[in-house]
């Protein structure tokens, strides 16, 4: 996963936890990275028109972030759901997240269905 790709789909994930702006604090934690590195990685994404963001204050997505945040957050669930059920990793999230930019809508989709379709069979 790229970098940027990484923050999004961690800002949007702490959206969905706290009230906008998130700290760079919040976000380097999600990532293990420091905090500098994520205000420095947010001055960027901000310069992309992805993230509004206030020193000191911290990130919000912007409505072009949001969708390719929702998008990477797709996939991620997707390979986490994967990872845990049917790999049984204890980092599956970490694993997910690293991923998620580098895997296709396709693949996605489709092992999304091969989960719901052992899922579904296990019930029978």
């Amino acid at each position: 996963m790229t970098q940027a790709s990484q923050y999004l789909l961690a800002l949007y994930i702490a959206q969905h936890r706290a009230e906008p702006p998130i700290s760079s604090g919040t976000v380097a934690e999600l990532l293990d990275r420091s905090s500098a590195t994520t205000s420095e990685t947010f001055q960027r994404l901000a310069e992309r028109g992805l993230v509004s963001y206030e020193p000191y204050e911290g990130a919000t997505l912007t409505e072009a972030g949001w969708e390719q945040a929702a998008q990477l957050h797709e996939t991620y669930v997707t390979l986490s759901w994967f990872f845990r059920d049917a790999l049984e990793l204890a980092e599956h999230e970490r694993e997910a997240m690293r991923l998620a930019s580098d895997v296709s809508s396709t693949v996605s989709e489709q092992l999304a269905t091969a989960l719901l379709g052992d899922d579904l069979g296990d019930g029978e």
